[in-house]
Formats: structure tokens, C-alpha cells, sequence
């Protein structure tokens, strides 16, 4: 399967490079010379243009010749595997240090929908640093999560703190807090505006919906 190349970071790539007092060219030796990486130096230049984007391998390895980690490379990490290889992890070392088989991640990776275990959940984002925000929108879960909290507000919250938990690591107490606050006040809107959406609501209407529950959940939640 094609793997689509991280969003690499060019004006930074050309800014560590200068700082080193590279030239394309010194870059394009190291990459041959440390990582056995053939590429000229027209497309290290590419690269810094952004006319050309390295690949995964290709990236970790110009981390190394520009003496900077990959993550500084990258401009904006947000799926699970653009946050792995911000962390110079493999996709094997990743699903050791998690506790789930190479393959297993590999294919949850690629679907972009994370399937493991709340302890495994805990593990990855501990191993790749993400915050819970991060976590969810990395795993896939951003819709899943809308979705459990329009049901958590809208009828009993109490039965929606065990799944919140298993996707996201924050402690129970704080998801039973802020879910009890997020049902409160939708049903205080309720009574004096219809503002919140119908629940049956589609289209750019049910997303606004499912967003400013997701916001309301977040600001209880804390940072």
C-alpha cells in the first residue's frame, strides 16, 4: 500500500540546513554516506521548495544529516502515523512499546481508525506524547467521539463515562464531571433556546451541532 508522505516542513528543512552551513549538496552526501539514501542534490533543493517531498525513510534520515529530530520537519502532525514519524519511531517499535503485533498496528494505522485496548490507548499516548485532543484526532475518533457526546447530553451521561474513557486518557473522575456539566447545560439551553440543534439536524447544521457539544466537553474537560 502507497504511504502518503508526512507534511513536511520546507522553510525549516532550508533553515536547519543554513544554520549548519550546508549546501544542498553536503546534504545529498550524508544522506548517501550515513543512510545509503541516493538522491541528488537538485532534490534536497526540491524539497526546500516544496516542489518535491521526501518519503518516511528519507525524512527520518535528513533529520539525522541536519542534526535535528524528525518532528522539527514536520509542520503539522495530526494522523497516528505523521505523529510516529515525527517520533523516529518505526512502525514495529511503535507496536512492541504499545503492546499490540506489528501487523495489527500497521493495518489500524493505514485504516486511520485505532482499535486497542484502554491500556494500549494510555500506552500510545504516552509513547507518542499526545495530549488527549491530539489522541482522538490522531486514532480517528473525532466523529465517535461528537457522536458520544450528543448521545451523553441528550439522555443518561452516565452511561457514556466507561466508552469516553477507553478513547481518551483522562481520569474517570474528570469524564464524569465533565460530562455531568455538558448534560446540565444542555438541558438548561434546552429549556430556554432550541439553539443547540434538533438532534435530528444533517448536513453543515449537524456538524455546527456535534461541534459546539464536542467544545462545550473540551472547556469542562479542561486543558
Amino acid at each position: 500500500m502507497h504511504q502518503p508522505s508526512p507534511p513536511f516542513d520546507a522553510q525549516a528543512a532550508r533553515r536547519l540546513r543554513e544554520a549548519l552551513g550546508m549546501a544542498p549538496g553536503h546534504v545529498a552526501y550524508g544522506l548517501r554516506a550515513q543512510y545509503g539514501i541516493l538522491v541528488n542534490p537538485e532534490i534536497v533543493a526540491a524539497w526546500e521548495r516544496g516542489t518535491a517531498v521526501p518519503g518516511e525513510q528519507e525524512l527520518t534520515a535528513l533529520a539525522g544529516v541536519l542534526w535535528c529530530s524528525p518532528s522539527d520537519l514536520i509542520a503539522a502532525a495530526s494522523t497516528l502515523r505523521e505523529h510516529r514519524v515525527a517520533r523516529g519511531l518505526s512502525a514495529e517499535e511503535l507496536a512492541r512499546r504499545v503492546g499490540v503485533s506489528a501487523s495489527a498496528y500497521q493495518r489500524m494505522e493505514d485504516e486511520g481508525r485505532w482499535r486497542g485496548t484502554e491500556r494500549q490507548t494510555a500506552a500510545l499516548a504516552e509513547v507518542l506524547g499526545l495530549g488527549p485532543r491530539e489522541l482522538i484526532t490522531a486514532t480517528g475518533g473525532d466523529e465517535a467521539l461528537a457522536e458520544l457526546l450528543r448521545d451523553a447530553a441528550t439522555t443518561r451521561w452516565q452511561a457514556y463515562v466507561k466508552p469516553a474513557v477507553k478513547m481518551m486518557p483522562l481520569p474517570k473522575r474528570v469524564v464524569e464531571s465533565a460530562l455531568q456539566r455538558l448534560h446540565t447545560e444542555y438541558h438548561a439551553r434546552m429549556v430556554a433556546t432550541s439553539s443547540w440543534g434538533a438532534s435530528g439536524a444533517t448536513g453543515d447544521e449537524g456538524r455546527a451541532y456535534l461541534g459546539e457539544i464536542t467544545a462545550h466537553f473540551w472547556a469542562a474537560a479542561g486543558p
